[in-house]
């Protein structure tokens, strides 16, 4: 289980993280929302063990994680992230190398890898182009490149900064895909996004950060359902929530839910 303890983080004498606490555990996917510079992409750094909290700490299996070189490879094969960027992952001109170069450098037999890299390419469905020189991929496709790059290391937590970014909306479902295959493998998965309806839709339990505190937690349709709040953190409520509280609207994860819900309302009138 991967959690935090009371965990505080300064860069110098500025705090940026407050005394927080969270269970990454509870849930499959777990969501982490805020405006720019509420401490989301710090938070992330402290949990992959790239920075190292001032007070409390990070939690794997009850137990702080181990700062050592040793330590620190050991949780990263447990805890992976997938950042914002692809490119900031990609190293080679091929996607078969590329997402196998992890496990290479980890001396994993090449049975083993090419077993790993292919059950990756079917989760993050990259069949249709595995085969090209990644310089050609869309952003989109490259940020799938980079999810299967984290995803042969079979970690049993998978954190995604931003997922959705610069996709388009075929992209944007094919992310949302995605991180329902990974979760039906068992793993878990903690995302922080500006993407709220993405949040609403595919999180089972969110944090709401403003200022390095948490100011809200719980199930989405609670937590967004609280306006003043969410303002007070620079954000606004999802478009299904929005529905709900302002029109009356059954309260539903999806579009798809909402105009079924409706649907089911007409007929029955």
């Amino acid at each position: 289980m991967l959690a935090t303890q009371n965990l505080s983080f300064c860069y110098q004498d500025d705090t940026v993280l407050h005394d927080l606490t969270f269970d990454f555990g509870a849930h499959p996917v777990t969501g982490i929302v805020g405006a720019n510079g509420c401490g989301k992409s710090t938070l992330f750094m402290n949990l992959n063990g790239v920075l190292r909290p001032k007070n409390g700490a990070v939690l794997w299996q009850g137990k702080a994680i181990n700062y050592s070189k040793a330590g620190l490879i050991e949780h990263r094969q447990r805890v992976t992230t997938v950042f914002q960027d692809p490119e900031q992952q990609i190293f080679y001109t091929d996607i078969d190398s590329d997402i196998a170069f992890s496990l290479r450098n980890l001396g994993v037999n090449e049975a083993e890898i090419a077993r790993r890299v292919e059950h990756a390419i079917q989760l993050v469905d990259a069949q249709s182009f595995r085969h090209k020189p990644i310089q050609y991929l869309s952003h989109g496709q490259k940020k799938r490149v980079a999810i299967a790059g984290a995803l042969v290391m079979e970690a049993d937590y998978l954190l995604l900064d931003e997922p959705t970014a610069g996709l388009d909306p075929s992209g944007r479902q094919q992310m949302i895909e995605i991180i329902a295959r990974i979760t039906a493998q068992g793993k878990h998965v903690v995302i922080s996004s500006h993407d709220i309806d993405l949040i609403y839709e595919v999180c089972d339990s969110v944090y709401v950060m403003n200022g390095g505190k948490v100011v809200a937690a719980g199930e989405p349709g609670v937590v967004f359902s609280q306006p003043d709040m969410l303002r007070e953190a620079g954000l606004v409520q999802p478009w299904l929530v929005k529905l709900h509280s302002e029109l009356g609207f059954p309260l539903c994860k999806t579009e798809t839910q909402l105009f079924n819900a409706l649907r089911v309302s007409k007929d029955a009138g």
